[in-house]
């Protein structure tokens, strides 16, 4: 089975924008492919999710925050980087995705970061767009 890292923009867009990032996840709920997380990224996505801009929008749409969190942390399996990785100078908080794929063994990062995306690959894991995993699947 297809293993993969999101990015955690491709979290937030999947939790509140039905497109390519929504059917990703859609096929991680489906079991269609697996979805690996790190502990730090859980925490960037909740901490995005706790945004201004995102607080205005869940209250327009009533959007459940807690529930939203709740859903990636049971469809995902969560584990512990091991291993420090310092790729990506000009986003620090990007080398957090690379260590969590590392750590899994994912097959791709899908991502929407320029940072990330430019790298193409790491370690023999590809990192591509949402579009281009949905191709894939």
């Amino acid at each position: 089975m297809l293993k993969v890292t999101l990015d955690t923009n491709i979290l937030v867009s999947g939790t509140f924008w039905e497109g390519e990032a929504f059917k990703i996840i859609q096929l991680i709920e489906q079991k269609k492919i697996e979805c690996y997380l790190s502990k730090a990224i859980l925490e960037e996505y909740n901490k995005v999710l706790h945004s201004e801009e995102i607080l205005e929008k869940v209250s327009e749409h009533h959007l459940k925050i807690k529930s939203a969190i709740i859903k990636v942390i049971e469809i995902c399996s969560i584990v512990d980087p091991k291993t420090r990785i310092v790729v990506v100078d000009e986003d620090p908080d990007d080398n957090k995705i690379l260590e969590c794929a590392v750590e899994a063994k994912v097959n791709y990062i899908v991502s929407y970061d320029e940072h990330l995306l430019k790298l193409k690959e790491f370690e023999g894991i590809k990192i591509v767009l949402p579009k281009e995993l949905l191709k894939i699947v």
